[in-house]
């Protein structure tokens, strides 16, 4: 066993020396850089085709779905409208029960609480 760990911590050694001497790599080009900018529209090309497919893909399985519900003579539920997350205020975040009655009553049950502690004291 301790032969293992003795490997272990050479190879990992050895690696990580072999990996600190390759030399970073050279600056891009001209030739490089238009290459990378085409590589970078490429990608943002096939990233909206996968995106389109998707929505496809999703659609056509939704059919299919509301097809056969309605060949067995079942009720089609309707779709439920998921709403976008709305973004934080400027500042930070805001707490998971800002400004809701649960949390008024919370801050009061908490009152009373300190209350209780000071008057301990």
């Amino acid at each position: 066993m301790k032969t293992m760990h003795a490997v272990a911590v050479i190879v990992a050694l050895a690696v990580g020396a072999a990996w600190a001497k390759i030399p970073p790599p050279p600056p891009l080009d001209e030739k490089g850089k238009a290459a990378a900018e085409d590589k970078k529209a490429k990608d943002a090309a096939a990233a909206e085709k996968a995106k389109t497919d998707q929505t496809a893909a999703e659609d056509r399985a939704v059919k299919n779905y509301q097809g056969n519900m309605k060949k067995m003579g079942k009720p089609v539920p309707k779709p439920v409208p998921v709403v976008a997350k709305s973004e934080p205020p400027k500042g930070g975040a805001v707490a998971p029960e800002a400004n809701t009655a649960k949390a008024e009553q919370k801050a009061k049950a908490d009152a009373k609480k300190d209350e209780k502690k000071d008057a301990k004291k």
